[in-house]
């Protein structure tokens, strides 16, 4: 990682709020809801970076705008306002927020992968394992049936899934398994930036130990950029280059991973840090 490097990602000023707003909005903010016209601002003003080969953490409680930020990356949701712009679409200067519908396919299926907290967002479970990950790589344009195969056990085989079970479906997997399927078929196009959203939340301890070393080891192999979202500041300190920290839809306070563990300057994260210990 190199922030004199072009980022791989940039977010500028994304708004996504649900009601009209008002002229009061930003003064009578309760929590991300204005006590006038009763708006909820899901993300206020957010702005970051991610760099090649890097972990962005991003770090907040439930409610904070995390997942919102990931989900209007993905095109799930629509933005009020606000630009995300990718070195590897439109020479880095077009907003993916305003591409086609045919664009944001491409984006989605060749410059992105997301690994949803529930996986029956990112899963087909009526789908076997390897249809899963042939899906992805169908979408990008491949019709190679042999060639989908030859990459499906390729990718199961990275998460430590057995090849023997690439036939069955993920309905029947435990909860590690289905996460770490959803993480082969985001990586199934070679995307240059991972989306994990609180990907290792209601996993049993030892379950997120591995997910968590699978992570490293794939950003290690394949030198791919992570923006990595949780609630859980034990899973951004053993991950995150850097971290952003949000609270009620905004960014409260950024730095190196390191800096803020060890002299958190906001109270929310200071809050946060004394609670790891």
């Amino acid at each position: 990682m190199c922030l004199n490097e072009t980022p791989i990602l940039s977010v500028r000023n994304l708004v996504l709020r649900y009601g009209e707003g008002c002229p009061d909005c930003q003064t009578h903010l309760d929590k991300n809801r204005c006590t006038v016209c009763r708006t909820v601002w899901a993300a206020n003003d957010i702005s970051l970076d991610v760099y090649p080969g890097e972990v962005l953490g991003i770090v907040g409680e439930s409610g904070s705008g995390k997942s919102t930020l990931m989900r209007s990356l993905y095109f799930d949701f629509v933005p009020t306002s606000g630009s995300a712009k990718l070195r590897d679409y439109g020479n880095g200067q077009k907003n993916i927020w305003k591409a086609s519908s045919a664009e944001c396919r491409m984006i989605k299926n060749n410059m992105m992968g997301m690994v949803y907290q529930n996986p029956i967002l990112g899963l087909r479970m009526d789908y076997s394992a390897a249809s899963n990950i042939a899906e992805k790589i169908i979408a990008a344009g491949s019709r190679n049936a042999g060639e989908m195969m030859k990459r499906a056990a390729e990718l199961l085989e990275a998460v430590e899934i057995q090849t023997s079970r690439m036939a069955e479906v993920p309905k029947n997997f435990s909860g590690g398994m289905q996460q770490r399927v959803q993480i082969s078929k985001a990586l199934a196009n070679n995307p240059a930036l991972l989306l994990l959203d609180e990907v290792t939340t209601g996993l049993d301890l030892s379950v997120q130990a591995k997910v968590l070393d699978l992570i490293r080891k794939i950003r290690a192999q394949y030198g791919i950029s992570i923006l990595l979202v949780s609630h859980d500041l034990a899973v951004i300190r053993m991950l995150a280059d850097r971290t952003i920290v949000m609270l009620d839809g905004k960014i409260v306070e950024s730095g190196l991973t390191d800096q803020i563990l060890e002299d958190p300057q906001h109270a929310y994260t200071q809050q946060l840090v004394h609670s790891l210990i």
